[in-house]
């Protein structure tokens, strides 16, 4: 009788890489780079030199447009309690004299949420061409 002989198997060699390792390291300094980079930042000390120069402050309120929902614009000057309704040109007409006798006019545009977006480039457009340059926007406002 013949014993049976076992066969070794050959194992074949893998030719791949293995990442496991290198995304282990990658995640470590990633870490650590993550921790150190807030404390690498460079600052340096710097004498300002003083002044006695205040800072300009406007205490002039601003004029502030209305556009309503239905696209009425109004007019509420600083000194006024109560808007004043207005069309375009009458509203034109007004901040440009306005705007003639104060350069620095600032100028507020208040619109409803539920304003057409359309009227408040319109009541813009008014604004600009009375020529006043400083025009702020403000939403919601009642």
């Amino acid at each position: 009788m013949t014993a049976a002989i076992p066969r070794r198997k050959r194992r074949k060699l893998k030719s791949e890489i293995n990442v496991v390792p290198y995304i282990d390291v990658m995640l470590v300094l990633l870490i650590i780079f993550m921790v150190t980079a807030p404390l690498l930042t460079l600052s340096f000390e710097v004498d300002l030199p003083s002044s006695t120069a205040k800072a300009l402050e406007s205490k002039q309120d601003p004029v502030i447009v209305s556009v309503r929902a239905d696209g009425q614009l109004s007019l509420k000057l600083p000194e006024a309690k109560e808007p004043q309704a207005m069309d375009s040109g009458a509203l034109q007409a007004q901040l440009g004299a306005l705007a003639s006798q104060d350069k620095n006019l600032r100028v507020i545009v208040a619109a409803d949420k539920t304003v057409a977006y359309e009227k408040v480039v319109a009541a813009m457009d008014v604004i600009k061409a009375a020529k006043i340059e400083k025009v702020g926007l403000a939403t919601d406002a009642r």
